[in-house]
């Protein structure tokens, strides 16, 4: 793994997935400034403020919209990538954390929480459209790299909502706007690496541009074997026919595979791990933590994730896919029962608040050590390359979707169902674990034709 090659990597996944990771938890600790703001604002406008239930519908939408843009970005990244390569679709890119900004930042001058909810809309469609290749060999380690720096967004989100930085009422505008800062110093640095060898050559034919890029990035002067392979690759692209998302779900012989994908992909989002990033802060306070503490135990949670997700993204090569993604939801559906328990004996019990925050700690540790990253390198791993962009569009738009769901649905689910909501999600993660045990082939070291012949 050489410094040019790893430099990228860390690159596109400081401005790509670290930004999705913050704007999964920016709009945590100012919820109560926003609807605040919305309720200031629909007074302003008609005379009246908003009544618990269409505030709550209001900023259910705020957070939410986010992955709707999600699903459309990410239905666009592969005709993003194909005509302007790797580095030509994250320079655009930059263009819309530009643009959500600014709705953001401007929001509260202008008086229009609608500016609010397209800038978030904006931003899913930015973090929709990110995607991140690597080699086969150090497929685990950079393959869950992504998940890193997602957990890394998590925890930097956390601590600028410190009451000491941005959590005040005065600067939530700045707090969700800040994303600029990072996409910009993405774009600058992008200009000193070259693009995708493999885009150069496969995409546009260009072996000269190619060969100084492996030269970049391999640092060393022979890559005529690499050249010769990505042209075997070329060849091979050329003659083979792409399914489409309609073939895939018709195809009989990947029947298997396909529902693996739809399965541990819904299940990573309905896990219940969108409903703790999108409102930790309301967990806690109904778990009884004083609401002077929240804060920072909000940010202790964000750390302790940092530390799992490198845990996971070392050990995966070791100990495998199946062990890391099947400990992974069997942890978090222990801890979604413990916080049901802790709930409901806490007024007799007053510790019980420390076992609530035991449990969303453990919840959030679990989910980064497997299932955060795993789903996506399965995907890669059970299809061939004719069926593989069919396999992502599926789990990408089943991602995208279950994530709006919960972040819509679960305020609702809290006020209904009270500490029973989380049951919800333990017994979800407790039948994915089930369908991977029984289901999923281990697929690490394991071509294609050797998990195929498994799942028949």
């Amino acid at each position: 793994l050489t410094f040019p090659l790893l430099s990228v990597t860390l690159l596109v996944s400081f401005g790509s997935s670290m930004l999705y990771g913050y704007n999964l938890a920016v709009v945590n600790s100012p919820a109560v400034h926003i609807k605040a703001f919305y309720n200031a604002t629909w007074s302003q406008r008609y005379g009246h403020g908003l009544a618990p239930g269409p505030l709550t519908l209001l900023y259910s939408l705020t957070v939410s919209i986010f992955a709707l843009g999600g699903l459309v970005g990410s239905l666009l990244v592969g005709v993003l990538v194909d005509r302007y390569g790797r580095n030509g679709t994250l320079s655009r890119s930059v263009l819309f954390v530009l643009m959500a900004g600014g709705f953001m930042g401007f929001s509260r001058e202008l008086g229009s929480p609608e500016m609010v909810i397209i800038g978030r809309s904006i931003m899913g469609l930015y973090s929709g459209r990110c995607c991140l290749g690597c080699g086969a060999n150090l497929r685990g380690f950079l393959g869950l790299m992504p998940s890193i720096f997602i957990c890394l967004g998590v925890f930097f989100a956390q601590v600028l909502g410190l009451p000491e930085l941005l959590g005040k009422d005065r600067f939530w505008p700045l707090f969700l706007s800040v994303v600029v800062i990072p996409a910009s110093l993405q774009l600058m640095l992008l200009h000193c690496f070259p693009e995708s060898p493999r885009y150069l050559l496969i995409e546009k034919n260009d072996i000269c541009e190619a060969t100084k890029a492996l030269h970049r990035f391999l640092g060393t002067p022979d890559v005529q074997d690499v050249i010769e392979e990505m042209k075997e690759e070329q060849r091979s692209l050329s003659s083979m026919e792409m399914v489409s998302v309609w073939q895939l779900l018709r195809d009989r012989s990947v029947r298997w595979q396909t529902l693996s994908v739809v399965v541990v992909n819904a299940g990573m989002q309905l896990s219940g791990i969108d409903a703790i990033w999108f409102y930790t802060n309301t967990i806690f306070e109904n778990a009884g933590i004083p609401v002077s503490q929240i804060p920072y135990t909000t940010v202790g949670t964000g750390a302790i994730e940092v530390v799992a997700g490198l845990i996971g993204c070392f050990t995966i090569e070791k100990v495998g896919r199946r062990p890391l993604i099947i400990t992974g939801f069997c942890a978090m559906g222990i801890c979604l029962a413990g916080i049901t328990v802790s709930l409901l004996l806490q007024t007799d019990l007053p510790w019980m608040r420390y076992v609530s925050v035991a449990c969303v700690v453990s919840i959030i540790a679990g989910f980064c050590m497997g299932p955060a990253g795993v789903p996506f390198l399965m995907t890669a791993e059970l299809f061939t390359q004719s069926h593989r962009p069919a396999a992502y569009i599926v789990g990408g738009s089943i991602n995208w979707l279950c994530n709006f769901t919960v972040g819509f649905i679960f305020p609702f689910l809290q006020m209904s169902a009270g500490a029973f909501c989380y049951l919800v999600f333990c017994g979800i993660c407790l039948l994915v674990a089930l369908y991977v045990y029984l289901i999923i082939p281990e697929t690490k070291n394991k071509t294609f034709m050797e998990i195929s012949h498994i799942f028949a």
